[in-house]
């Protein structure tokens, strides 16, 4: 069975709301466009102030500047360098250090004091037993969950190294019976099992808990981490998958099927060098060719290059480009001049335009663009309240949404708000967003589309 989480109550499908005017929001901005994860990691210093300049200390960085450019696979200035794993463990520890009640920080505690970790969860930290006791009625609604963040962000490791790779190979049943999680791992069965068993007797694993200055969980609980972080590292492919289903189905027009994912940032990046996006061709065998085009202003250095020509897909294969940049300045280079093929499904996950107007401005003109020539759309949010909200926008630009609800290939790992780490965690792609073409269209082709597509 795949690991769980926590269920939340599924909407049905949003009626088009009456007309009304669209979201106030500032000009547009440059070219090169706000991007949500600079966003991010500038609200730390609101959260927790000082917690920025420890981040940037412990890698020897000066700036977001350059702690972006290493995050995206910049070549690190002077001074930057971890000297051992045991190191690189210990300064990512570091950075999480820090009172969850009142905020402070380690150097600002008097000289005999030391912040203290929650023996439970190994993961929050206080300054003293006044702060724990205070929020504990707060922290123990989460101390179990967080414990599982703490082993997955240490597993995590073997993922970018490679020493824990994804099954391979076209799926060993049909397509149409691979519903969710627990239908996946059930259809990799014994497989599955030999991988991971592998991966637990590995030296890897062995010189990652030697390493980590804790001791090593035991078997069953690093099998439970191994299963949440293949879905964290599949979600999206899979995701693709099911809405190419839903607006698409299996089209099989020449050249193949294209599929744009917008807003897309190091973490695709990360997928397309991993080959994850291969699962999804696993979903539609058979087809004739896929392309997938990368596009965002956060895409890292060892992105898929630079070319979404309309050269045709080879049968049963996935090709991958990218573009630096936002969307509808790829659609006026690209699409228009006929340099890039008109895409069969646009994807966003975690688009975030709901939660900053500079994020909403430089979404608002795609947002247009995709309503206006009745793009199939997917994005997908990390909570209810996302999906509140980004309903409520799209309900504003009059956008006609399909559909929305659980998504059934959500992330199972569990993510930690950084800087409020009591916070409940969130999974990425918790919800799917489905919408195409604007409120306007007929009654009658809104009601087909419903009965046709849903996930």
């Amino acid at each position: 069975m795949a690991p769980r989480r926590q269920r939340r109550h599924h909407r049905q499908h949003p009626k088009c709301p009456a007309p009304a005017a669209a979201p106030q929001v500032t000009p547009a901005p440059p070219a090169s466009g706000p991007s949500i994860h600079t966003l991010g990691f500038l609200s730390l210093e609101r959260n927790v102030p000082g917690l920025s300049q420890v981040i940037l200390q412990k890698l020897n960085l000066k700036s977001y500047e350059e702690y972006k450019a290493v995050v995206n696979g910049g070549i690190p200035g002077p001074g930057f360098g971890i000297s051992s794993l045991s190191d690189m463990f210990q300064r990512l520890e570091d950075t999480f250090q820090f009172c969850a009640r009142c905020r402070v920080l380690p150097d600002q505690l008097p000289v005999s004091e030391v912040l203290r970790r929650c023996k439970r969860c190994r993961n929050v930290y206080y300054c003293g037993r006044e702060c724990q006791r205070a929020d504990w009625p707060l922290h123990r609604k989460v101390c179990w969950e967080l414990g599982l963040v703490a082993v997955d962000r240490l597993l995590e490791w073997l993922v970018v190294t490679g020493d824990f790779s994804l099954p391979s190979g076209p799926w060993p049943w049909p397509p149409g019976a691979v519903r969710d999680w627990d239908t996946w791992f059930s259809m990799w069965g014994s497989h599955l099992d030999t991988m991971l068993d592998s991966a637990l007797g590995s030296h890897a694993m062995s010189t990652l808990w030697d390493s980590v200055g804790r001791p090593r969980p035991d078997p069953e609980s690093l099998r439970g981490s191994l299963r949440r972080l293949l879905t964290d590292t599949l979600s999206q492919p899979l995701t693709l998958g099911l809405g190419l289903r839903a607006l698409v189905g299996n089209n099989g027009k020449p050249g193949g099927t294209t599929v744009h994912v917008v807003g897309a940032s190091h973490v695709e990046t990360f997928l397309s060098s991993r080959g994850a996006y291969e699962e999804f061709a696993h979903m539609v065998p058979g087809h004739i060719g896929l392309h997938v085009t990368l596009v965002g202003v956060d895409l890292a250095e060892e992105a898929p290059p630079q070319d979404a020509s309309p050269s045709p897909s080879s049968p049963g294969k996935i090709q991958l480009s990218s573009y630096r940049g936002l969307y509808h300045d790829f659609w006026e280079e690209k699409i228009e001049t006929g340099r890039a093929v008109w895409p069969d499904l646009v994807v966003g996950f975690h688009p975030g335009f709901h939660a900053d107007q500079d994020l909403m401005a430089g979404w608002l003109p795609t947002l247009l663009l995709l309503r206006d020539y009745a793009i199939p759309t997917m994005f997908t949010v990390y909570s209810q309240q996302e999906l509140t909200a980004s309903l409520h926008i799209l309900g504003q630009l009059e956008a006609r949404v399909v559909a929305y609800g659980e998504n059934p290939f959500a992330s199972l790992k569990p993510e930690q708000a950084y800087s409020n780490p009591n916070k409940p965690p969130v999974y990425c792609s918790a919800y799917y967003i489905l919408f195409r073409g604007s409120c306007h269209q007929s009654d009658e082709e809104d009601a087909a589309g419903r009965t046709e597509n849903g996930i």
